[in-house]
């Protein structure tokens, strides 16, 4: 039979007609079928994927410690925990009063400084009362002078004679004689020598030495 199936097919392709076609027919696979997504039902929920990569119960554990932190934040602190510690320090009240208060103050300081000549007496009193109540502290610093010298732009030195001027001047002896001559003055204070007592009676100037003992 393959013979002469052969030789019908070489006779069809001689004379220039179709081939011949085999007595077996031919078998096409079938069409592929167009279907369309089966949708979700209303009543349950939508399929949630996490980050691609991650294994699939992570998303519902992050969600769950989520859950677990919010249901501790609502709840107060026991006293004496460490999240009551951390969350309220002791006298919290007060550090927030003086941190208010030294911003207050620094913002007078600040206003009365773009017209320092005329308002230098007034600035020696917002100086003074940053000294004398130690409001410098809400900020870290340990003395006053250090507070100055990294706070303001004035300078250490003036800075520190501006605070003096409230406690050696009255304010219209101050003003009358102005800036200038105010600090010039507490300058002359700060460097004269001051007299010390003996035992003997008598005043002594520091900057000479003592008498040695008989």
């Amino acid at each position: 039979m393959g013979k002469k199936n052969a030789k019908r097919r070489a006779k069809a392709e001689a004379k220039g007609g179709p081939p011949a076609s085999s007595s077996r027919p031919s078998v096409r696979p079938p069409l592929p079928l167009k279907t369309l997504p089966v949708p979700h039902s209303p009543t349950s929920p939508p399929r949630r994927f996490g980050t691609r990569g991650a294994a699939p119960w992570a998303a519902r554990h992050a969600e769950k410690r989520a859950a677990e932190a919010a249901a501790r934040l609502r709840d107060p602190p026991r006293p004496g925990s460490a999240r009551a510690t951390l969350r309220t320090p002791a006298q919290a009240d007060r550090i927030k009063a003086r941190i208010g208060e030294l911003h207050t103050a620094l913002g007078r300081v600040r206003a009365l400084r773009k017209n320092l000549p005329d308002n230098f007496f007034e600035l020696g009193r917002a100086l003074r009362h940053i000294a004398d109540e130690r409001v410098f502290d809400a900020k870290g610093y340990a003395t006053f002078e250090a507070f100055v010298e990294r706070e303001l732009d004035l300078g250490k030195v003036v800075s520190l004679r501006l605070a003096r001027v409230p406690e050696v001047f009255q304010e219209r002896a101050a003003k009358e004689h102005g800036l200038d001559a105010v600090l010039a003055a507490l300058g002359v204070l700060e460097t004269a020598v001051r007299p010390v007592s003996k035992k003997g009676g008598g005043l002594q100037r520091s900057g000479l030495p003592l008498k040695p003992p008989k």
